[in-house]
């Protein structure tokens, strides 16, 4: 089965104690389904620019970004197709600015309600949704392949990734860096990378941290979402290729800290790894990720 990615952008928004919640309409994969409003990110579009467009396209709201709540992620497969379509959901907290409330229309939803608890707990719930609620997760009706998959493009690439600030109990910060051939080769990065098909995105982050530096860590929180999009990125592919990159930030801790050493597992795009004060890292060449999660400018 050949698998598929997507990143989508989805917002909680509350009245009081209700949430507002939107319905798979007839042509949605899942018809009759409710989910929070939100949908697949445009190429090169910030999550936070897709969650506020669909929100408007969807409920007639317009919307603010409140905060980041979660990222999360789940494949579903459609064997017609011979397709198994993995989704990076990020979520975020959002609240009105303006509009007013309607349905979409001969769109892939159809209602747009508030909810009380209670109501969405009788409601058919896509699973992400009824976790972030938390509610329980019911067995979905039966699915309807409506997705159609065209050719993947050779030209133009989409990828989330997953990094943590890693710290230990001693303050100091985990980085790692970038191998020659790479784009950014010599600079110091964030531990962390690309997650695999069907693998949560803090569960991928462990997983890097083990490979590229040795570390095990436990994750404290979502720091933050940054956005990334150069039309001409040239990588180990050797062509240019107009690359989207989502990238997820973690605080990470790792409690009992070893010296840092890269595995065969990094797969040869990490060239180090080492434990730094900040006062070091404020020394270092950073790659742009790097100096947003570390509040520095890098160079």
């Amino acid at each position: 089965m050949e698998q598929r990615r997507r990143i989508g952008a989805y917002g909680v928004c509350r009245d009081g104690e209700r949430v507002l919640l939107v319905r798979g309409s007839a042509v949605a994969d899942f018809p009759g389904a409710w989910q929070l409003p939100g949908g697949g990110l445009d190429h090169a579009e910030h999550p936070e620019v897709a969650v506020v467009r669909e929100f408007a396209d969807e409920t007639g709201l317009t919307v603010a970004v409140t905060g980041l709540r979660d990222a999360v992620a789940d494949v579903t497969r459609y064997p017609d197709l011979g397709v198994a379509l993995h989704t990076d959901r990020i979520i975020f907290d959002v609240t009105p600015t303006g509009g007013a409330l309607r349905d979409e229309v001969d769109q892939t939803t159809d209602l747009a309600r508030w909810c009380t608890p209670a109501e969405a707990a009788g409601l058919p719930l896509l699973p992400f949704t009824a976790e972030l609620l938390g509610l329980p997760v019911d067995p979905l009706p039966a699915r309807t392949a409506r997705a159609r998959f065209g050719p993947a493009p050779t030209d133009r690439r989409q990828r989330f990734a997953a990094y943590g600030l890693v710290t230990d109990p001693a303050g100091r910060v985990l980085l790692t860096m970038i191998a020659d051939g790479y784009p950014g080769a010599g600079k110091w990065h964030l531990p962390g990378g690309g997650t695999d098909h069907g693998e949560q995105p803090a569960a991928g982050l462990l997983r890097e941290l083990v490979e590229e530096a040795g570390q095990l860590g436990r994750v404290l929180d979502l720091l933050a979402v940054d956005n990334l999009h150069n039309p001409a990125a040239l990588g180990p592919e050797g062509r240019p290729l107009d690359w989207h990159a989502v990238r997820v930030i973690y605080r990470v801790r790792v409690d009992d800290p070893t010296e840092a050493v890269v595995t065969e597992l990094a797969g040869g795009s990490t060239a180090r790894a080492a434990w730094f004060t900040p006062v070091q890292v404020s020394r270092l060449r950073l790659t742009d990720v790097a100096a947003l999660a570390t509040g520095r400018r890098g160079r």
